[in-house]
C-alpha cells in the first residue's frame, strides 16, 4: 500500500519543540514532506538551543512515524537549524533563553570546573553560550579557560565587551583584578558587581548563560533571583555525607528564592584507572544520586575524579576534556542530560511567551 504525505502529518501533529515545549508543526519545524511508496523523508528543524540533543529528537520523529503508521518501510530525518532569538529576560535586559546558576553548599567539589565543562560542552554540541563567573572573591573561569592573560574587557558603546574563547563570550571579576590582589567588598558592592555583569555586558543573543557561583549559601542567589527569571540552578557536590549536608543546604537556598533545581551533579565520583578500568569509590560513590531522590530533584549524572580533569584545568585546556577517552564520554552525557531535561519540562509545562510592553 502507499502512504500518503497526510498520514505522515497527522502522525506528527503533536510532536513538540524540544527548546519551547509547543507543537513543532505549526511553527514551521516540520516540513519538507515526501513520500514514495512505503517509504518517507521529512526536515526537522530545531534551534541551536536543543543542539546537544538533535540526533536524540530526530530518531524521536522516526520512532512516532514507525509506531503509528506501522507500514513504513524507511524513513529519512533530515536536519536543519530553525532560527528563534532569544528575547530579553529580567530588569537587566539580558537576551537569553535559558540562565543556569551552578552552586555548591561549599568550596572545594570542583563547581568552578563543572559550570565551565557545561559551557564548553552546550558550545561543542552547537549552542550559542556565554559564561559568567560570579565568584567575585575566587574567580577561577579564566585560569580554567587559559583567559588568565586575556587584555583587560573595554567598554564600547557603553557596554563591557567580555572577553572570548573560541567566540564564547566571558566576564569574570578576574579580568579586572591583578592576579594575586584580593577583592574585599561588602555586599552592596558584590550586588554591583553582578548587576554590571549582567545589564552592562554585551553578551549578544544566547541560547544559554551559564553562571558560575559562589561557594556556600550567600547572597548572590537572591540577588539573581530579584534581577531576571533565571531557569533554574545546578548543584554539584561529591559523594561523601560531608559535602552532601552542605548540597542539602544549597538546595534549600535556591529553593527559598524560587530558583528551581535542575539537577545535581555528583562530582570526583569514583577513580577510573587508566590501565586497568578498576574503579576505586575514593570518596565513595552514588551518594549524590540517593539524596536526589530524597529531595525529588534531577540527577544529572557522575563526573569521575579523573587526573587529566586536573592536569587540563591547570594548563587552562578544560575543553580537552571532552576527548580523554575515560571522562569524555560522561561529561557529554552531563551536558545532554541537562538539555533533555529542559526538554522534558518544557513538554509538560511550556514556557509562558515573552510578550513586547507597548512604550
Amino acid at each position: 500500500m502507499s502512504i500518503t504525505e497526510q498520514q505522515l502529518k497527522s502522525a506528527l501533529q503533536d510532536f513538540k519543540d524540544p527548546e519551547t515545549g509547543r507543537e513543532a508543526m505549526p511553527m514551521g519545524q516540520l516540513r519538507d514532506f515526501a513520500v514514495s511508496g512505503t517509504t518517507a523523508s521529512l526536515t526537522l528543524a530545531l534551534t541551536s538551543h536543543s543542539a546537544p540533543i538533535r540526533e536524540e529528537v530526530a530518531a524521536q520523529v522516526e520512532e512516532r512515524l514507525r509506531s503509528r503508521i506501522p507500514e513504513l518501510t524507511a524513513v529519512k530525518v533530515n536536519l536543519a537549524v530553525h532560527e528563534r532569538p532569544a528575547t530579553p529576560l529580567g530588569q537587566v535586559g539580558l537576551t537569553a533563553k535559558s540562565v543556569i546558576a551552578v552552586g555548591s553548599g561549599k568550596g572545594g567539589v570542583g563547581k568552578s570546573t563543572i559550570a565551565a565543562t557545561l559551557a564548553l560542552g552546550l558550545k561543542r554540541a552547537g549552542a550559542k553560550v556565554g559564561l559568567l563567573d560570579a565568584d567575585v572573591y575566587g574567580p577561577s573561569v579564566p585560569h580554567l579557560l587559559g583567559l588568565s592573560a586575556a587584555p583587560k574587557p573595554v567598554i564600547v558603546d557603553g557596554k563591557i565587551q567580555p572577553v572570548e574563547f573560541q567566540g564564547m563570550p566571558v566576564m569574570s571579576m578576574g579580568f579586572l583584578v591583578p592576579p594575586g590582589e584580593a577583592v574585599v567588598w561588602r555586599g552592596p558592592m558584590l550586588h554591583g558587581a553582578i548587576t554590571q555583569f549582567l545589564r552592562d555586558t554585551a553578551w549578544g543573543n544566547l541560547d544559554y548563560l551559564l553562571i558560575d557561583m559562589p561557594p556556600g549559601t550567600g547572597d548572590i542567589a537572591l540577588t539573581l533571583s530579584q534581577m531576571l527569571p533565571l531557569t533554574g540552578a545546578v548543584v554539584v557536590c561529591t559523594p561523601q555525607e560531608v559535602a552532601l549536608l552542605d548540597a542539602v543546604k544549597a538546595i534549600a537556598m535556591f529553593r527559598k528564592v524560587n530558583i528551581p533545581i535542575l539537577g545535581m551533579v555528583e562530582n570526583m565520583s569514583g577513580f577510573i584507572c587508566p590501565d586497568c578500568g578498576k574503579r576505586y569509590d575514593i570518596f565513595g560513590s552514588g551518594g549524590a544520586r540517593r539524596r536526589a531522590e530524597e529531595l525529588s530533584v534531577p540527577f544529572l549524572g557522575e563526573v569521575p575524579l579523573n587526573m587529566q580533569i586536573r592536569v587540563h584545568g591547570d594548563a587552562g585546556t578544560t575543553l580537552d576534556n571532552f576527548e580523554d577517552k575515560i571522562v569524555g564520554p560522561y561529561l557529554t552525557r552531563l551536558v545532554a542530560t541537562l538539555v533533555r531535561n529542559q526538554a522534558q519540562s518544557a513538554a509538560v509545562k511550556p514556557p509562558m511567551l515573552q510578550l513586547p510592553t507597548l512604550g
